[in-house]
This record gives structure tokens, sequence and C-alpha cells, in this order.
């Protein structure tokens, strides 16, 4: 077996694609499928099952996509940990990021870093707190800016900054012309919410309060993240609940309000694996420390 059969195959394993995951590892499809088939061979079992239309892990297939992650993982871990030992300097930084970190810190984050480091090469991927963490432990990435979770592991963590949730309302609207509100004052108006099957902690908190001010039934629009319900909002098609952070957004219609009887906070900070030598550099964490903020 060979380390590039395992880089081949987990390219197909997340591509679910022979095509895509051939152009990820920079080599003809049909050499790709040759590889995992010889890799099938000596496995003495099948890890994906293809069609015409699509393809998909089997169960030995999903189990060996994980260990073959965590080698792959540290043998990289390895190399650097020796060009660390050595003197050598960090040549390249994965960083994951949740969407309010992406039009927030972390653009001058990565300023700072090119400015430390100006030979670096930097990848960054989106996700939730979740992807992050995984990608985190299974060493894909470097660091991640997560929403604070109750479990985390054997991951490090401090945070940032705290966000506050307000009331996002239509510019120019009877509401916008408030300095403050009460929940009474959203009795007459159209709730705009999430419907995820999934809620969020923060999603939770929300359903909650409308369920205990009897306002369930003044949902008038659903949606699955934060900048659909932005978007609905502007377009003047109701109310809803909505973190700081969107007040960056670009060309936004609508005004963030508080109201009384809600208050809510959610953190934003810095995940990464201590054992990574890349992420527990001094210099990278000092960094990131430089943007703590008690809140706006």
């Amino acid at each position: 077996m060979e380390l590039r059969q395992l880089s081949y195959f987990v390219a197909v394993a997340e591509e679910l694609h022979f095509g895509r995951a051939a152009a990820r590892v920079n080599i003809a499809q049909p050499a790709l499928s040759i590889q995992v088939q010889s890799l099938e061979r000596e496995l003495g079992c099948q890890l994906l099952t293809r069609t015409t239309r699509r393809v998909q892990l089997t169960k030995a297939g999903a189990a060996f996509h994980i260990r073959a992650v965590r080698i792959l993982s540290e043998i990289d871990l390895t190399a650097e940990i020796t060009r660390t030992i050595a003197g050598r300097k960090i040549t390249e930084i994965r960083i994951g990021t949740i969407y309010p970190a992406t039009i927030g810190v972390l653009p001058p984050f990565l300023a700072r870093i090119a400015r430390k480091f100006p030979d670096i090469r930097m990848h960054i991927c989106s996700g939730s707190t979740d992807d992050i963490i995984r990608h985190i432990e299974s060493r894909q990435i470097n660091l991640g800016f997560i929403r604070p979770v109750e479990n985390i592991g054997s991951l490090r963590f401090f945070s940032l900054a705290q966000e506050k949730y307000l009331l996002a309302v239509t510019k120019g609207s009877p509401l916008a012309m408030r300095d403050e509100l009460s929940i009474d004052d959203l009795k007459n108006e159209k709730i705009i919410s999430f419907s995820r099957r999934n809620l969020s902690y923060t999603e939770r908190y929300f359903a909650e309060k409308l369920e205990e001010y009897d306002l369930t039934r003044n949902i008038a629009y659903s949606c699955d993240d934060t900048f659909s319900l932005v978007s609905l909002v502007s377009a003047g098609l109701g109310i809803g609940f909505a973190p700081e952070w969107t007040m960056d957004l670009p060309n936004r219609n609508f005004e963030l309000k508080k109201v009384r009887g809600v208050d809510f906070k959610i953190g934003l900070g810095i995940a990464w694996n201590k054992e990574d030598p890349t992420a527990t550099r001094d210099d990278i964490i000092d960094i990131a420390r430089t943007f703590v903020r008690p809140g706006r």
C-alpha cells in the first residue's frame, strides 16, 4: 500500500466523483480508477460503490477514509514538527472560519500573518463550527474561528469577542424610527424565523422566546441562515433577530434595534490543536490574541 494511493482514495471519498477527484490530485481519471481498484484488491474489500450516476462509500470505505485522513495528517504533522525543530519557517497555514469571522476578524488577521510571514501560503475554508472542529482534530486545518461549544475535546480555545443579537427591522419602517423596542411592539409584525431540522442553541433560544410571548403565530417566513433572514428583512417582508456582525454587510436595508426582555449574546473564538506546530507557534497565537475585544 502506497501513500499516494491513500491520497487518491481520500480525494475520491471526499469528492464522491472520479472526475473532480482526478483534477484535485492532478492525474488522469482512468489512472485514478486503476489506483483505487488496486487498493481495493490489496485490502480484499470494496471501498466504493460506483454507478453511472454517483459514487458512494461502503461502510468499509467510510471507516478506511477516517483512518486514511488520520494517517496522512500524521505524516504532514511529522514533517512540520521536523521542520520546526530544524528552525525552518512556516510555509503554509490552513484556516477554517465561520461567516461572522469571514467578514469581521479574518481579513486583518490574515493581513498581519502575511506581514509577519511574507512567503507563507494560506488556505481558507468556510464551514460550520462542527465542521471546523472536525477538520482541526483531523489536522486538515491548523486553526479555526468558531462559536464556543460545551465540549471541545483536546483542542485549545480562547474567546475573542461577544456579540449581541438584536432585532433587524427594515430601514424607514415605524420600528426603525425608535431607539428601543418592547416585546409588545412585535405583536402586530410578521416575524422571520429559522426552520432547520437541527436548531443551534441560539435558534432554540429565540424559538422559545417566540413561544413564551405567544408570537409563534406571527411567523410568516422561515429560512436556513442569517444571510437569508436579513435579506427578507431588507425586502420589507418582516422582522427577525440577527447578530451584530450583520451591520457590516454592504448595501444593507435594515437597522438593528434592542428589544427589552431579550438579552442574548454569542461568542466568537479561535481553536487549534495543541499538537500542531504551525498553530502553536507563539507568533500565530499572539497575532490572534490581539483581536480579543469585550464586545461591541
